[in-house]
């Protein structure tokens, strides 16, 4: 049964995103929104908007009650959580359904499975996908911890079980930084995910971070190939390109194999990710985590495959089929994006709401901007600080930079400080260019005066 409404329950450039997308399948749509985002760009496009609480996230966006309520008031039949809040809430998933709504995702257990990071990691494990040497499971004492450690080698990896982010992870190099840091992991784990369960994995020191798109109707998965998104800042990505560079064929072939083998497994339904840790000095890729959701950078993989995921999410929770067969999925030259935040990249990233009083928006081939931003609107001081993303297209990784470079140039936003001049100056970095970097590089390169 296709979709006939579709609720919202996101903000920003994602619902635009998702909005622009159900308008082609000509579905109605409804925009969930705070008090603060009654004037934001999503609701101005949406057919319908639904007030549902106060500014703070905790008593609207992330409301599961409040959020499944409105959707059934609103008429929709169909729920889309985007990226962040609601999106991997299993419990939300499962209040959607019993509702009567469509959830525009995965299936509640599949969510539930996935989302706790050590189960996934024991079937990823099951499914035979490699996963980096860690513990089996959560680790309950301080004593299994200090076990494993010894038994994978020192420095390792700390991480929640729960969510993601990069919160609740810290890395120890001794024994006596394990034991000082598993406590600050899970009190962190547990503020940010109401869960403060941990697993220990190897730590790669230059590891690069890389992700496959996956699609799948419930019964059926393929890949849309991988993104590299080693470029990393306090482990939130900033900038993400599609494919990786770094790859070789046969490495590429077997890490998109694996990653459609765990979604199989599971039974995948609609958009989601698999993330791993690249090793270049052995070659080696290891799975770290699955997102159940779409990716915020999720645009790279659309240019160079010609997929709209977002379109296929939907089509996928209305009860289509996989429309395109693995043999359909060709790559096409290389697409990078960038993320545009309204901090200030001079000041440590101070976070800079304000009113964008003037916005000039590149534009021609290969260039694409998602954005919630118009001339006059007020960004809130309550979310996430992402403005938009530009993402462009070239037919080499070469082409591909010169013109962000270009891009970067045109756009222009008076009234915010932007992280524009961040990406402006790695486009122009000998390393950024070689693609010789690793998820550490960023903050070492900042460390070092990379922006000055």
């Amino acid at each position: 049964m296709a979709i006939k409404a579709l609720f919202i329950a996101n903000r920003g450039e994602i619902a635009v995103r998702i909005i622009r997308a159900a308008r082609e399948l000509g579905i109605r749509t409804v925009q969930a929104v705070s008090a603060a985002d009654r004037d934001m760009l999503a609701a101005r496009l949406a057919d319908a908007v639904v007030e549902v609480g106060p500014a703070h996230a905790s008593k609207s966006y992330l409301d599961k009650t409040v959020m499944v309520q409105a959707a059934v008031a609103s008429g929709a039949d169909a729920v889309h959580p985007g990226y962040g809040f609601l999106s991997e809430n299993a419990d939300f998933a499962a209040m959607v359904e019993e509702a009567g709504l469509i959830f525009v995702g995965p299936r509640p257990q599949t969510i539930r499975a996935m989302g706790d990071k050590a189960t996934a990691r024991a079937m990823a494990a099951k499914a035979g996908v490699p996963t980096v040497p860690g513990s089996e499971g959560r680790v309950e004492t301080p004593d299994e911890a200090r076990r494993i450690a010894r038994d994978i080698g020192y420095p390792v990896m700390i991480k929640a079980s729960a969510g993601g982010g990069g919160r609740g992870i810290r890395v120890a190099a001794t024994e006596a930084e394990l034991d000082a840091l598993i406590p600050q992991a899970s009190s962190e784990a547990k503020a940010a995910f109401g869960d403060g369960g941990l697993y220990l994995e190897r730590f790669i020191g230059r590891a690069r971070h890389i992700e496959v798109q996956v699609l799948g109707d419930g019964d059926d998965v393929i890949h849309a190939y991988e993104r590299e998104c080693s470029l990393q800042r306090r482990r939130q990505k900033v900038w993400e390109e599609a494919p990786a560079a770094c790859l070789a064929p046969a490495v590429r072939e077997a890490l998109c194999a694996s990653a459609v083998r765990l979604a199989r497994s599971v039974g995948y339904r609609g958009a989601g990710t698999l993330e791993y840790l690249y090793d270049p000095e052995t070659g080696e890729f290891f799975f770290i985590e699955m997102n159940t959701r779409i990716q915020v950078e999720h645009p790279v993989t659309e240019m160079v495959t010609g997929i709209d995921l977002v379109r296929a999410m939907l089509e996928i929770a209305g009860g289509a089929k996989l429309a395109i067969a693995q043999s359909d999925v060709v790559l096409n030259g290389h697409a990078v994006e960038v993320r545009i935040n309204a901090e200030n990249p001079a000041k440590g990233f101070m976070p800079s709401p304000g009113v964008a009083t003037a916005l000039a928006v590149p534009e021609g081939a290969g260039i694409r901007f998602d954005t919630m931003l118009y001339e006059g609107y007020a960004v809130p001081p309550f979310y996430d600080s992402l403005l938009g993303k530009l993402i462009v297209w070239g037919e080499s990784r070469a082409a591909a930079i010169v013109r962000l470079a270009a891009a970067l140039e045109e756009l222009h936003v008076e009234g915010l400080v932007t992280t524009a001049p961040l990406h402006r100056a790695l486009a122009r970095d000998a390393a950024v260019l070689a693609g010789d970097v690793h998820t550490r590089w960023l903050e070492g390169w900042l460390e070092r005066g990379g922006l000055s």
